[in-house]
């Protein structure tokens, strides 16, 4: 499983014009499935995204966490982080998880993430979505439960 993880001031998502996902500060997290993925990557990463030291503390070092601070957590699903664009000029997706097991594992990393205590807005699994996000730093890291 692969995310992407901003640090925002605030973001959201939109389908068809409607708000579907909106948060203030806190996180925005992009989420691939890949092939090979299980519950277990879902945990993982859920809990490593919870528990990142990526927001300031008072003397402006990042020491703190999304538990810490309070923030919330806006998660999309995005199928492109697994992307194989290295032959030819059109990505492949053969490394990408089909859709009932991407949704199954995406919904599975939004509920371990919302155990934390953790307020989660979402995207649409599988529509197309129009997100807007504020950077704050910006801070922005990826993210793969496989260690690659």
């Amino acid at each position: 499983m692969r995310i992407v993880i901003q640090r925002v001031s605030r973001a959201s998502v939109r389908v068809e014009g409607k708000v579907t996902g909106e948060i203030g500060p806190g996180l925005m997290v992009l989420v691939g499935v890949g092939t090979e993925d299980t519950s277990l990557d879902a945990k993982y990463l859920a809990d490593k995204t919870a528990n990142l030291r990526i927001f300031a503390d008072a003397q402006g070092n990042m020491n703190l966490s999304l538990l810490d601070t309070g923030g919330e957590a806006l998660v999309v699903s995005q199928f492109t982080l697994y992307g194989d664009c290295r032959r030819g000029r059109r990505p492949s997706w053969h490394l990408a998880a089909q859709p009932d097991l991407g949704n199954k594992l995406y919904q599975e990393f939004c509920r371990c993430l919302a155990e934390w205590g953790i307020h989660v807005e979402t995207g649409i699994f599988g529509a197309m979505m129009a997100v807007e996000i504020h950077n704050d730093g910006p801070v922005t890291l990826a993210l793969d439960s496989k260690g690659v």
